[in-house]
Formats: structure tokens, C-alpha cells, sequence
């Protein structure tokens, strides 16, 4: 069997992969970027068709290009973001072999690199850089069985309304997917119950400047993880329909019933924690903690922003947070499928290296692993808060070629 042998394997072809490629190519380190399928899968086959990004154009790329029809402060859509990162390779000659998995990775027996088993044969590199991303294994908690008649699907695979059967959908999970999808189906005319737990809920843009844009100036893109508690924070934001904030109590209003963080599912029913308020109130507390704090920013730097305290006023709490629903019989309520926007795990189960904790995260300092020579990249928290988003990635990507370039000269 030939072994193929390389400096530097990149294992993905995201927008991971792409950023440590160009920051190697640019120190002239030679490496090889393999993908699973293809470029930029993820964005292609595992979002939902109406998807856009969540952060405006200006924001949402790598520093040196810039989207192509798509205005600044638009929110570019799902098969623009794939356009954008296929040009981006082609831009930078990424050399990159598709349709290539990962199927194993060890070191090797003589510890001068790494051995990786793929799907068309083996391939030796002294460094590796895993850039698979933060959404690797969709997580449905094992609550309802499936001989319970309804169609259960993660957010992932998730495509449009018409995907699922007639009739009324929970959707669990408040995050950026769920209340977007949960949005979409109302307003495609089905009755919506969305389950709500803690979450961010930052405003869309507040005195002329989208969100994005006030992380930045107040350093909250530089934030580092404090505590595991913090580390997988919900945050509900959404760039649909031109980009606005989420606002639960509107979505209430307009007919979607919100219910607590899903409990139990028994004999056909759906239990539900009485904790709807307290998450409500816990999320207007993020979004008016921001309005202070961007307050604040204006009044210490003297900027000329208009002032906006209509920002600041919260709407009474709808019929559903007073009142909040405990149990429902989905028969009942003709509720025949359920969006679980529940998240992904970690899932390096195929790398063969005693460097991950209980969790299954990789032990590292700013991608930079315990085994020497393996570096991971796209994970969220890696360095800080911006690690697993399209420009901080890109940052991220040039601390490790950088660390790569250091190790390669001694």
C-alpha cells in the first residue's frame, strides 16, 4: 500500500481548514487540507434552506475578501456563505483533496508524527491540525421513542416547513436554530410550540450599530470562558427577514405558545419545568445589560449615536409566561413533530490519543494539544469568545501556523 507522506495534515475543509491553510501557504509551509465530502459541507447539507448568516456581511468573513452581492450590512444566505468560501480556496490555491475521511488517527510507533487512516488509503504527516468544527454529533436527548408515531428530527437536518407532516410542532430549544425554525413554521401557518430555556438574547442593533459591532468595541469578542457553565451558553440572535432581535414575547403574541425546558415524555405527553418566566426574564436581563453597557461606551468615547430608549422598554409578559403550560398531550394538541434544536457533542472518538477529558474535549492551550505536533482549530472557547466564528477563526488559524512555523525552525 502507498502511504502518502506530508508536513502538515488539515483534517476538514470548513472554514477552519481554509483559514489555517492560507496561514501556512503565507509562511510557505507546505500541508495538505482534507474534507470529507465537500467544501464548506456543513453550510451545504446540514442547515435549513432559508438559513442566513447571523452576523452582517462586513462582519461574517475573512479580512481579506469581502462577499460579492451582498450588501455590507446584509445578512449573506446559506449558498452565498458556500460561494464565498469555494472562492475563498481557489483564492488562496488551497490544496485540498475532497470526498477524503478521517477514518482513524494515531501517532506513530516511532513518535516522529502522526498516521492517519482515510477512506482512500494512509497518509503520514509530522503535524496535524484537526479543523472538524464545534457541530459534529447532533444531540436528541433520548427522551421520546421512536414507535411514538412522531417525526423527530434535529435542527440539522431540519430543511423547510413542508418537510414535515401536517399539523403542530414543538420545537425544543430556544438557541439561534430553534427560534428562527421555530419563527419559519408559524409563519408558514402552523401552531408552534416552542420550549424555552436559559439563553443570550442580545439586540440585533441598537443606536445605528448591529450587535456584532458593540462586542467588539466593549471587548466581549475577546472574552475568555470563565466557567464550564458559560462555556455553551444559548444565544438566540437571527439574521432572517434583514436581521432582527428575537423577541419571545412577540413570538407569543402572534400565536406561538412558549412553554419551559423540556422534562419528560410519557404515554403520549410532554412535561415541562415552571421555569418559562425566570428564563424570559433571565434573557431581557443579557439584552438590557448590553443597551447599558453600549450606553456607557457612547457616553465615555463622546460618539455621536442617536439615542434609542424605546430600546430599552420590555413588553408585559403574554398569556403563555403567566400562565405557563406544565404538560400537553400531543394527540390532543395535533402536534405530530418535533425540531429538537438541542445542540451537538463533541465526537473525537476516532483519534487515538489520551488527550481529551470527561467532557471529550481536547486538553490545549489556544488549539495547541498536550501531544505534541496535534493542534485543533473552530472549536468554541478555543481562545475566546469570536474562536468559532468566521473572522475569529481566521485569527485563531494564524496563532497556530505561527506556532507551527516555530516548532518547524527549531
Amino acid at each position: 500500500m502507498t502511504v502518502k507522506q506530508v508536513e502538515t495534515l488539515v483534517i476538514g475543509g470548513g472554514q477552519a481548514g481554509l483559514a489555517i491553510s492560507e496561514h501556512l501557504g503565507r509562511r510557505g509551509l507546505s500541508h495538505l487540507v482534507v474534507e470529507r465530502k465537500r467544501i464548506a459541507e456543513r453550510w451545504r447539507s446540514e442547515r435549513w434552506d432559508s438559513l442566513v448568516a447571523n452576523g452582517p456581511a462586513w462582519h461574517d468573513r475573512f479580512p481579506n475578501m469581502t462577499f460579492t452581492n451582498v450588501d455590507p450590512d446584509g445578512f449573506a444566505p446559506r449558498e452565498q456563505i458556500v460561494n464565498y468560501f469555494e472562492a475563498y480556496a481557489k483564492q488562496i490555491a488551497c490544496p485540498i483533496e475532497c470526498g477524503v475521511e478521517v477514518e482513524s488517527l494515531q501517532k506513530k510507533k516511532d513518535g516522529s508524527g502522526f498516521r492517519a487512516q482515510t477512506s482512500s488509503g494512509v497518509i503520514e504527516a509530522k503535524k496535524v491540525v484537526v479543523a472538524t468544527g464545534p457541530f459534529q454529533k447532533p444531540v436528541i436527548p433520548p427522551l421520546v421513542p421512536a414507535e411514538s408515531g412522531l417525526m423527530q428530527i434535529h435542527s440539522c437536518h431540519y430543511r423547510n416547513p413542508d418537510q414535515l407532516p401536517d399539523g403542530g410542532v414543538l420545537v425544543i430549544g430556544a438557541g439561534s436554530s430553534g427560534a428562527q425554525s421555530a419563527e419559519e413554521l408559524m409563519r408558514a401557518g402552523r401552531k408552534v410550540w416552542l420550549s424555552v430555556g436559559p439563553h443570550d438574547r442580545p439586540p440585533r442593533k441598537y443606536r445605528g450599530r448591529d450587535f456584532v459591532w458593540w462586542l467588539g468595541v466593549l471587548g466581549m469578542w475577546d472574552a475568555k470562558v470563565s466557567n464550564p457553565s458559560t462555556e455553551h451558553v444559548t444565544i438566540s440572535v437571527s439574521g432572517a427577514r434583514g436581521g432582527h432581535t428575537v423577541d419571545f414575547r412577540k413570538l407569543a403574541n402572534q400565536g406561538m405558545t412558549l412553554v419551559g425546558m423540556t422534562q419528560a415524555y410519557a404515554q403520549g405527553g410532554m412535561t415541562f419545568a415552571p421555569d418559562l418566566a425566570k428564563n424570559i426574564a433571565g434573557g431581557d436581563q443579557n439584552y438590557l445589560s448590553m443597551l447599558r453597557a453600549a450606553d456607557a461606551y457612547v457616553a465615555e468615547q463622546n460618539l455621536d449615536l442617536p439615542e434609542e430608549p424605546e430600546a430599552h422598554l420590555i413588553g408585559a409578559d403574554p398569556h403563555c409566561v403567566l400562565n405557563p403550560v406544565l404538560a400537553l398531550d400531543l394527540a390532543k394538541e395535533g402536534i405530530t413533530s418535533i425540531v429538537w434544536a438541542t445542540g451537538y457533542a463533541l465526537d473525537f472518538s476516532w483519534i487515538k490519543a489520551d488527550i481529551f477529558d470527561e467532557r471529550g474535549s481536547p486538553r490545549h492551550e489556544r488549539g495547541v494539544s498536550e501531544e505534541s505536533g496535534l493542534y485543533f482549530l473552530g472549536l468554541a472557547w478555543l481562545a475566546r469568545r469570536a474562536s468559532p466564528f468566521i473572522w475569529g477563526v481566521w485569527h485563531d488559524a494564524d496563532y497556530i501556523a505561527g506556532h507551527i512555523e516555530a516548532q518547524n525552525s527549531h
